[in-house]
């Protein structure tokens, strides 16, 4: 059978192109999904609604997304210059990272962004407490240029719009008839699991729980559906005790020795609006008819 799957453009650590049709198969339906946490987008890529609300917090990231929409034959053009054998080298790559870093020109941070990406240790996006972009040299023998994903991505995000707010800010702008899908950045299996945010501000297990409320919120007062993809851990069936859990297990890919890349539990935890109950027990009082 043919994959008609399609790969996000970017390397993304805990990238959802492996769940997107476990995913599917628990989104409600509606004409607009929003993604608080974007990230590289395998869920927008592979779903098939009427219009899309992407945010991140991570500027460089919906930086990069707007240009893309808005321009993609330029950005496309200049991009692939700098995926050349002169630039698969140390020396090159941490010239441009500090380049990177010491621009404030969007454009030039968008390109330098893709290489970084592509070039960079294991796709990681990461900065350091003072937004610093530390991610060290990949050392890959030919890294891949995605033209045709950049392509599919700049098409499909003609129906989206593009945001770079907290979290909390974008559920208020929800409206009825839409769908949230949540992949925050995940709660640590162990206190000793943390992994250092791609944004520079962190995400802790405070946020964490903020988001459950926050969506179990959503879902009992204004009627809009939520999803959330996360760890299966004591600590996230706590907080999304209010939802319906599906659990499953999945590969993860940031550990440095291939042979620490285990598999670990995942669950999705649906937030469903209630439905009103239409048909009454047979031992119900039944009210009497006005004539």
């Amino acid at each position: 059978m043919k994959n008609n799957k399609k790969r996000a453009f970017l390397k993304w650590a805990g990238g959802k192109y492996t769940l997107v049709e476990q995913i599917r198969s628990l989104l409600p339906e509606g004409h607009t999904l929003v993604e608080p946490f974007v990230g590289a987008g395998s869920v927008f890529l592979n779903t098939d609604f009427k219009h899309y609300l992407l945010n991140d917090i991570n500027p460089d990231l919906i930086n990069l997304y707007r240009i893309l929409q808005q321009k993609p034959d330029t950005y496309i053009q200049d991009a692939e210059r700098y995926f050349c054998a002169a630039n698969n080298n140390p020396d090159a790559y941490y010239a441009l990272r500090a380049e990177f870093n010491a621009s404030k020109d969007p454009y030039l941070r968008s390109l330098l962004f893709l290489y970084m990406n592509r070039y960079g240790y294991n796709g990681l996006c990461r900065y350091n407490l003072s937004g610093i972009f530390n991610v060290p040299f990949g050392r890959y023998k030919a890294p891949y240029f995605p033209k045709a994903e950049l392509l599919f991505f700049a098409e499909k995000a003609q129906n989206a719009t593009f945001t770079c707010q907290p979290f909390t800010q974008i559920f208020p702008m929800v409206s009825a008839g839409s769908v949230i899908y949540c992949d925050p950045p995940y709660a640590p299996i162990s206190q000793t699991a943390r992994f250092t945010s791609y944004a520079s501000n962190g995400f802790n297990l405070e946020d964490q729980r903020i988001l459950a409320d926050v969506a179990a919120d959503t879902a009992v007062k204004r009627k809009i559906p939520v999803l959330i993809s996360n760890h299966d851990t004591d600590f996230t069936r706590e907080i999304y005790s209010g939802a319906n859990i599906s659990n499953l297990q999945v590969n993860r890919f940031i550990s440095q020795k291939g042979s620490g890349r285990k598999k670990v539990a995942e669950l999705m935890a649906l937030y469903q609006p209630a439905k009103k109950q239409t048909n009454l027990s047979p031992n119900a009082p039944r009210a009497s008819a006005v004539k």
